[in-house]
């Protein structure tokens, strides 16, 4: 027998077996909703390193306003967003987000802070976690868990609540969360899983319900890009192609001068910056034509997305040319390679030891080398230089009976000296190798996508996200792929992906096509047939000879999915008689799966369908439809009784089984 136990045979399925032929049913009017009416659109842009959120009325679309200034902002660092910490009270109860969260955290004394739990840069935990569920834990600073689920919906809970604040505070009068249309980004490159569970957080926050789930949208964070990116005027990016001096200036001088060049359009207003995005389509988007074809590189704090997009006229819809790829390449692998040179300089145990005894400080020692890291640039001559936080060189003495300065003579790190004023002096150099493993990464990722056959002839490069603010990555990917194709970098490029989310949610309709990232199908009975099913699979019911845990595919991985089209098959019970018809529904991220006991293939929805109480008048083959919708993020399917009309639906479920 195999080694994959038959479900079927376990569980005494009754079975159906598909009525041929199965046939796709594009139903493009039947299922839509009366649009609801919202007044604004909110936009949540929830990063690995700092969130932000932007908002639109829907009266006057072309206005983006991108929240209020945040108190506690960094020296070195532009804050419209706030960093993505997050602070729990010893009792587990939310205390504050963001920049408060992290300087309340700091200046408690260090015997009450161990109590306290701190998160930072969670975000990371839904794309490295394998088997997600509603019950994965997060560890605090302090190294105490809590769900995973909890702190998303503390946070998202959060940034609704100021959105509100504010849209209240704007308008007057209290802002009810009904009349808010809200917009969550999301890694392209996340599992399903991961999707759902943002969902299923912003439920918990109070921003949706399962009886109401159009009211949020999950928008894959390239694709928000790629719609601003549609609307960009020339003067509103840097082409960092040196096919024509941008705004006047040569392209040598565009590298390093901090991008002063190309002032937005921005009205001011109490402190929210409000973004006029013109009705249009823009300039370099007008060089497009039917077909053509352009890569969204979405580097941000934790992972790096890529999307190739094709336009189609005459509308300019998106459509998804190759399913998104990417990594955990984010800017926090430069943090990392600084954490790895402290390692080497100071000993792996006493950076240990100095993280869990003294958080706060570990915290400082970062934020000082985060505003470091942003001045590094390819033709930087001068070092750089990182205070160490004091309780750091204390601590180190202590710990290790000489000084830090001695530590640094003892090491071989050649470009990594000792100043007299209490600061590690780095190199150019020395801060480049720090960047390097992680741009290699991303420059190799993308020619990898760059050589497939779907991604010939690329007309642009977006390079969008916080990362993309890095000049080092800039002529990194400039120089690697400038010849191929032209490498544009919108202004302001850290809230790119915010703005497009903005527009997305006033306009949902604009991406037409995706990938679907996964194969989906049910498990039915075929007729056995000798020589071409296995022996182990044979089921014998009624005298008849089936074959059981056969895979009937619906759709595969990587085949195109209009978003809304419905895909229908239709099945029939293995036996006249039964009257529970039950239909699992399984995925898998293998393009060709025979059976359902084949590795990698999951459980995610059951339909269950019972016709008792029918009436005797059935035919003697009983039809049963079997439909699944392809929406934002969401699946939903559904099994209807012809003959009766019964029907029975379910949401595709990837964290519950």
């Amino acid at each position: 027998t195999s080694a994959y136990s038959s479900p079927a045979k376990s569980l005494g399925d009754p079975g159906i077996t598909p009525l041929s032929p199965s046939h796709i049913v594009k139903d493009s009017d039947a299922d839509d909703a009366v649009e609801q009416l919202f007044l604004v659109v909110v936009a949540i842009d929830f990063g690995t390193t700092s969130s932000g959120y932007a908002y639109s009325f829907t009266k006057e679309p072309e206005c983006i306003h991108v929240m209020r200034r945040w108190e506690g902002g960094d020296p070195g660092v532009s804050n419209q967003k706030t960093p993505t910490t997050i602070l729990l009270t010893p009792e587990r109860k939310f205390h504050s987000f963001g920049y408060a969260a992290r300087d309340f955290y700091h200046d408690l004394d260090p015997t009450e802070s161990k109590h306290w739990l701190y998160f930072e840069k969670f975000k990371m935990k839904l794309h490295t976690t394998g088997n997600l569920t509603m019950e994965t834990d997060l560890t605090a600073a302090n190294g105490k868990k809590v769900k995973a689920l909890e702190i998303f919906a503390y946070a998202l809970q959060f940034f609704k609540e100021q959105a509100l604040k504010e849209l209240s505070d704007q308008g007057g009068s209290d802002f009810e969360n009904t009349e808010v249309r809200w917009v969550i980004t999301v890694p392209a490159i996340w599992k399903q899983p991961a999707k759902q569970f943002m969902r299923q957080a912003a439920y918990k926050a109070g921003m949706a319900s399962p009886e109401n789930p159009e009211q949020l949208i999950i928008a894959l964070e390239p694709e928000a890009a790629s719609i601003y990116c549609r609307k960009l005027r020339l003067h509103q990016m840097i082409d960092l192609s040196s096919r024509a001096p941008v705004n006047g200036y040569s392209p040598s001088d565009t590298i390093g001068t901090g991008f002063t060049q190309g002032k937005e359009h921005v009205r001011r207003n109490r402190q929210s910056r409000t973004f006029m995005v013109e009705n249009v389509i823009g300039e370099i988007w007008s060089e497009l034509e039917e077909g053509d074809r352009y890569i969204v590189v979405d580097s941000g704090g934790g992972t790096v997305d890529m999307t190739v997009h094709q336009i189609r006229l005459p509308e300019g819809h998106l459509k998804e040319l190759y399913k998104a790829t990417g990594g955990p390449y984010g800017s926090l692998g430069v943090d990392y390679e600084f954490e790895k040179l402290l390692c080497k300089i100071f000993g792996e145990d006493f950076i240990e030891q100095f993280k869990i005894k003294r958080p706060a400080a570990w915290v400082d020692l970062m934020i000082a080398f985060e505003s470091r890291k942003r001045a590094a640039a390819p033709d930087r001559t001068n070092p750089l230089n990182i205070t160490l936080p004091f309780s750091f060189i204390d601590y180190y003495k202590k710990f290790r009976g000489h000084s830090v300065e001695h530590a640094l003579r003892k090491s071989n790190v050649d470009f990594v000296k000792w100043s007299s004023q209490g600061m590690l002096r780095m190199s150019p150099d020395a801060m480049n190798a720090l960047f390097k493993p992680t741009i290699d990464q991303i420059v190799q990722h993308l020619s990898e996508v760059f050589d497939k056959p779907e991604v010939t002839n690329v007309k642009f490069l977006f390079l969008v996200g916080g990362f993309a603010e890095s000049p080092l990555l800039q002529q990194a990917v400039q120089s690697a792929f400038g010849s191929r194709c032209r490498v544009i970098i919108p202004q302001d490029v850290g809230l790119t992906i915010l703005k497009g989310a903005v527009l997305f949610g006033l306009d949902p309709a604009v991406i037409k096509v995706r990938r679907s990232p996964l194969t989906y199908g049910v498990g039915v009975l075929n007729r056995f047939v000798e020589g071409k099913h296995p022996p182990e699979k044979l089921l014998v019911k009624d005298g008849t000879r089936w074959c059981t845990d056969v895979f009937d595919k619906f759709i595969s991985a990587d085949q195109s999915v209009a978003l809304g089209e419905t895909v229908t098959r239709s099945y029939t019970p293995a036996k006249p008689s039964q009257l529970v018809i039950v239909i699992n529904i399984y995925s898998s991220e293998q393009d060709s799966v025979s059976f359902i006991t084949e590795p990698g293939v999951k459980k995610c929805g059951t339909l269950r369908l019972d016709l008792t109480g029918t009436d005797a008048a059935v035919p003697n083959r009983r039809e049963i439809k079997t439909l699944m919708q392809f929406g934002d993020t969401e699946i939903k399917a559904m099994a209807v009784d012809v003959a009766t009309s019964k029907s029975v639906k379910v949401g595709i479920d990837f964290l519950n089984y």
